[in-house]
């Protein structure tokens, strides 16, 4: 039993029901968990004078106890049935919405505040203190009205979202244009988005180009240029990986120029859909404070029962009647109502929650936003996190006589059946220095997590991967001359890919992949928030790990690291203290699930990102991640300040009401500390990052490298 209203759905997830309107995803206002009711007390507050009757009730009651009081006081002679009328009044509209509330408590055998309340007020009015009764009812009325305007405004910044979608879409068809709903949309369909309208499906750019505003999914402050794809027949067969210059989100805004996209998603399962989806799931589970929170209210309740039913008897030991005793006891009660202290943490990790979401970063909830807030260390996976994940070859050395051509021909015929970013590069860039000469077909390919892969060509086993891909498990060893070239690569941080052909080594191929611009600015900003550990992990060799550490500024780097490795090392990291880590969401997620906080970059594109994430930015930009954090600091402060005040104020009031405080002024300070918190929370809508990484100016392309090896290098 608990005399607070209660704020959750037990701490269960919720599937939330996304209902459509002419296609078009909308949320209403069941949607989202309302912090006033459980599951089976949801109810409309709105009424025959629209979503503001209750406020509009509130304020007639106040009105009619006002006009009351001040006749009964200063009106000589008038009858004593017209002040009683007007306090009757404001009974009636002070208590219209008390009453049902107290009715659905009761119908499901619960004992809330709002009962109490009415308990309260009928006490007042049996005692003859109708002005006093009226008052109560008024002031709570009020205050439960302002609670839910003032939640509202944080429910609606998320719900915002829902409405960046357009509801219909110019579709190809038979070889006309037809206007049809989002939701008759199929994936293939080729959509035209005209000049600043919004796309209505996620897809890629098949024709034109443009200009498009993310914000509204990635929170990219400028526009990003987008361009048809290459092979439109590829990136039909792997929409996944289309890379970012064409890949394109509903809700989006569409600059000047006309583009033609295909669909890649309906409109139920776009990248929009999902974060609304999962934001409104977000706000249901339960962040450490509130648990915490909802133990104590399972201790403080039952006594204060217990304490309200012993002053019930204090004329038994104190002259007094008894109607001052029971007085004293409903005037506890209601100082006691921890309403303030329920409210407390669910408001600010809403408020929370849909400010991260207005910035295109996604926060699964009170937990992963509260821990982010108090954790001081966090670990970065090195390529496409700190790096920008697009390594290019530097270094081509071939050894026992064996060309350079030779040697690219069959690294490049064998990577481009991978869509590991290393497999990418050398497929790219030994394409490029390869110009006109015939690829071979490469077959059977064959991924070794974290070491490298095989395949078959022309009927020989081909090898390429990490040097310690050989000598073990049954793969020989390195020759002295290929050993050596490895050797004199990784003194100057290459990140090598050796390349053998059955029995015979071909040679290595080294590689350096760019460090992002806002990686040094980042970290500098993360150090300002308080993070005093950054350590950086990578399956690479520890001197090239130690390279790019050195070139984002940091000064602990862990290589050699396979993907178990990664987990062992998050759990030593976690053994010393909470620890996020950050990754792509995808290569990273074991790692990322055993970590405190899991931190997914880029994951507007990742359905596995998005879902493995205890914190997903949808944009590819690590700038986003002090802002985040900062958020969550500011959310943990919040919440620290918003426990203060409301146990403070129950504190003050239980002893005052015991020493003669009446209910009324108890009621209008109960009131005015749940509004107060409230409030307090909705000032995260409006936090700014005061810790922004500024970028410099002027980055280098590529990171300055020593001077490569003489031998057929670049």
């Amino acid at each position: 039993m608990s005399l607070s209203r209660p704020l959750d759905r037990g701490g269960r997830r919720k599937q939330p029901r996304f209902p459509t309107r002419n296609g078009t995803l909308f949320m209403t206002s069941t949607t989202l968990p309302d912090h006033l009711h459980t599951k089976s007390e949801e109810h409309d507050h709105g009424g025959v004078l629209g979503s503001n009757t209750e406020l509009i009730f509130a304020l007639t009651s106040g009105l009619a106890l006002g006009l009351g009081f001040a006749l009964e006081k200063l009106a000589t002679g008038l009858p004593a049935w017209i002040p009683l009328a007007l306090f009757l009044i404001a009974y009636i509209f002070g208590g219209f919405f008390t009453v049902r509330e107290a009715f659905e408590n009761l119908r499901q055998k619960r004992f809330e505040i709002d009962t109490l309340m009415l308990v309260a007020a009928a006490g007042a009015a049996a005692l003859g203190a109708w002005a006093e009764g009226a008052l109560l009812l008024f002031l709570f009325s009020i205050g439960h009205a302002l609670e839910h305007y003032a939640m509202g405004r944080a429910k609606r910044a998320i719900e915002a979202l829902a409405e960046l979608a357009p509801r219909t879409a110019h579709v190809r068809r038979d070889g006309q244009v037809v206007e049809l709903p989002v939701e008759d949309l199929v994936v293939g369909d080729t959509v035209v988005v005209r000049p600043n309208e919004r796309l209505p499906a996620d897809g890629f750019v098949v024709v034109g180009t443009t200009s498009i505003n993310q914000a509204p999914v990635t929170g990219e402050s400028m526009p990003v240029d987008k361009q048809p794809v290459a092979d439109p027949e590829a990136a039909r067969a792997r929409p996944a990986q289309v890379g970012s210059p064409s890949l394109v989100f509903a809700g989006t805004i569409n600059g000047s120029g006309a583009i033609e996209i295909e669909t890649t998603r309906t409109s139920s399962d776009t990248t929009l859909a999902k974060v609304v989806r999962m934001v409104s799931e977000a706000e249901t589970q339960k962040s450490p404070t509130q648990r915490f929170t909802d133990r104590f209210e399972r201790i403080f309740v039952p006594v204060v029962l217990a304490l309200a039913f012993v002053l019930l008897f204090a004329w038994v030991v104190v002259d007094e009647p008894f109607r001052d005793s029971f007085y004293r006891a409903m005037a506890v009660l209601v100082a006691a109502s921890p309403c303030a202290l329920a409210i407390a943490t669910p408001s600010a990790v809403l408020s929370g929650v849909a400010r991260a979401a207005r910035a295109g970063v996604l926060i699964k909830g009170g937990a992963p936003l509260e821990n982010l807030g108090s954790l001081n260390a966090i670990a970065f996976d090195k390529t496409g996190t700190l790096t920008e994940g697009r390594p290019r070859i530097t270094d081509v050395m071939t050894v026992r006589g064996t060309k350079e051509g030779d040697l690219l021909a069959v690294a490049v015929a064998v990577e481009r059946l991978s869509d590991h970013p290393l497999a990418e590069a050398i497929a790219r860039d030994g394409g490029a220095r390869l110009r006109d000469t015939i690829i071979p077909a490469a077959i059977d390919l064959k991924s070794l997590t974290g070491k490298g892969v095989t395949a078959q060509l022309h009927g020989e086993t081909i090898w390429i991967g990490k040097p310690e891909m050989f000598g073990v498990d049954g793969v020989a060893p390195l020759g002295d001359e290929t050993t050596s070239v490895v050797a004199q690569l990784r003194l100057q941080g290459r990140t090598l890919m050796v390349v053998r052909r059955g029995t015979r080594d071909l040679g290595v191929i080294g590689l350096l992949d760019t460090p992002r611009p806002a990686a040094r600015p980042t970290l500098t900003a993360l150090r300002a928030l308080g993070i005093g550990r950054m350590i950086m992990i990578s399956g690479d060799h520890q001197k090239a790990a130690q390279a790019i550490a050195g070139q984002v500024g940091l000064t602990e780097a862990w290589g050699d690291l396979m993907p178990e490795d990664k987990v062992d090392a998050i759990k030593r990291l976690r053994a010393d203290g909470k620890i996020a880590m950050v990754g792509d969401g995808v290569n990273d997620a074991p790692a990322m699930v055993t970590a405190t906080v899991g931190i997914a970059m880029g994951a507007a594109g990742s359905d596995v990102a998005l879902e493995t994430a205890d914190v997903a930015l949808m944009s590819d930009d690590l700038s986003q991640l002090p802002f985040t954090v900062g958020l969550s600091r500011q959310t943990r402060r919040i919440i620290l300040q918003n426990l203060y005040v409301s146990l403070g104020i129950v504190a003050f009031l239980v002893p005052a009401t015991i020493l003669g405080l009446g209910i009324g002024p108890a009621v209008a300070l109960h009131e005015g500390s749940t509004l107060l918190v409230v409030f307090n929370a909705l000032r995260l809508l409006g936090y700014r990052d005061r810790t922004a990484p500024i970028l410099p100016s002027a980055i280098p392309a590529a990171p300055v490298a020593p001077p490569a090896l003489s031998r057929t290098s670049s």
